[in-house]
């Protein structure tokens, strides 16, 4: 029997059998999805590492704390955990917490107003084992080390004025008493010294022996340091003329001095507090009065360690109002404004030679009276002019009478007005001539006019 031969078949997959462009897409999948298995992959291990790298920073803290030890005299910087009704426990940077006494963190009214989470300066008192014990108060191991330092870095320390004593103040600071002399609590002569008990300064330690046993305070270095500072400042942003504020700081018989800088005084004499005479400036001002001032001038003193004195006006300080107007009505509202800043500039215009006006007695001497003519305008009428006529009673006038006078000169530049009693009109003319043959604060004629008009009159009679 004859077997019958058939053709031997090649064993594939079924992948050799799909077409071209199907077995090439399945193959890309395949690449993909290992990329992304691999950056999986990838981000466990990184998440792992730094894990594994927070947990040792965690753990070299804790051993840290472990290690620190905090000792009596400590400063801590502490944030408040929890508020109870008698301690607040607070961090220390260990292991362990802390404990301060309520009482001990109230305000001057016995407040309690601090909240968890605050963060508060504090100072180790006791340590018991685990047990840390802290105070707002420090140690006095710890107050003379600041002593020491505010000490050796001239550092200002703030101060309360606890009482008077022979030659200056005891000064509490830090929890220890200090002496400041009298010389060296004000740049200003100090009167009554009982003022500044109670206050508080900034001081500078001048002295300290005996570990804060012995220590003397000033304030008037400080004082003088900031004077210096706000002159050189003052010097280079201001010039005369400027106007600027201030406050009345202190009254003298010759005028005001104002603070217009911190630790800057300069004086308004009393001829510039006000444009009518001024006896005393307590009628002008007070002391802590806000004012506004001119600047005058201002000059630097060698001899003084360059200090600077600086001249002030009080009765310039108003900003110029008279502009040139125009229209009917115009030359009033300009006259008003002049008198308003300056009643002087409208002296001329009001009071020209020859004018006879009614004044107030304001002030007599022996050589005349000062005769009030109008707000902040004087004129002097010599004893001589007044007792030319024997019906002026001049030896019975008194404060405040009403007497009659008659512009005789006038001077603006030097702001002084001569006065003398009314004549009659003819003599008034004559009396009234001056250099130029006309008469003064008139334009009727010359001189020989005058004359003339004078005979005539008298003819006529």
């Amino acid at each position: 029997m004859t077997l019958k031969k058939y053709p031997a078949k090649s064993i594939v997959s079924e992948s050799s059998v799909l077409p071209k462009h199907e077995a090439s897409a399945q193959g890309e999948g395949e690449f993909e999805r290992a990329k992304v298995e691999e950056a999986d992959e990838e981000r466990e291990e990184a998440e792992k590492r730094k894990k594994s790298l927070e947990f040792a920073q965690l753990l070299e803290g804790s051993f840290k704390q472990t290690q620190k030890r905090l000792s009596s005299g400590d400063r801590v910087k502490s944030e408040i955990l929890s508020i109870g009704k008698e301690d607040v426990f607070v961090s220390t940077g260990t292991m362990h917490d802390g404990i301060v006494r309520r009482q001990e963190l109230v305000n001057a009214e016995g407040q309690f107003t601090h909240q968890v989470g605050d963060w508060i300066d504090l100072y180790v008192t006791q340590v018991r084992g685990s047990e840390i014990y802290l105070s707002p108060k420090a140690g006095a191991n710890q107050i003379s080390e600041d002593l020491e330092d505010a000490f050796d870095q001239m550092l200002p320390v703030e101060g309360r004025v606890a009482e008077v004593c022979k030659g200056g103040f005891r000064v509490a600071i830090l929890g220890k008493l200090a002496f400041c002399p009298i010389s060296q609590m004000d740049v200003k002569r100090i009167e009554t010294p009982e003022d500044y008990v109670g206050q508080r300064f900034e001081f500078l330690i001048t002295q300290l022996t005996e570990r804060g046993r012995n220590i003397v305070v000033s304030r008037r270095r400080l004082l003088d340091e900031q004077k210096s500072l706000s002159q050189a400042t003052f010097a280079e942003e201001h010039r005369a003329g400027d106007l600027i504020s201030g406050r009345v700081t202190k009254l003298e018989k010759f005028g005001a001095f104002v603070e217009i800088q911190a630790g800057l005084e300069g004086l308004v004499h009393i001829s510039e507090l006000a444009w009518s005479r001024v006896g005393d400036p307590k009628e002008v001002v007070h002391v802590g009065q806000e004012v506004q001032v001119k600047i005058l001038k201002i000059e630097s003193l060698p001899e003084m360690e360059g200090r600077l004195k600086i001249s002030l006006s009080l009765k310039q300080a108003s900003p110029e109002s008279a502009t040139p107007t125009t229209g009917e009505g115009s030359s009033i509202d300009q006259r008003a404004r002049l008198e308003k800043n300056d009643p002087w500039a409208a002296v001329a215009m009001k009071f020209p030679v020859g004018t006879v006006v009614s004044g107030t007695i304001q002030r007599k001497e022996a050589y005349g009276v000062f005769v009030q003519l109008a707000d902040g305008v004087v004129g002097l009428l010599p004893k001589s002019k007044a007792k030319e006529d024997s019906h002026f009673h001049y030896e019975k006038l008194k404060l405040k009478d009403t007497v009659t006078v008659q512009v005789d000169e006038l001077r603006l530049q030097e702001r002084r007005i001569s006065l003398g009693l009314p004549k009659e009109e003819g003599e008034r003319d004559w009396k009234s001539f001056n250099a130029s043959g006309q008469v003064a604060g008139s334009a009727f004629g010359t001189l020989g006019d005058q004359l003339r008009a004078a005979l005539d009159k008298k003819k006529k009679i």
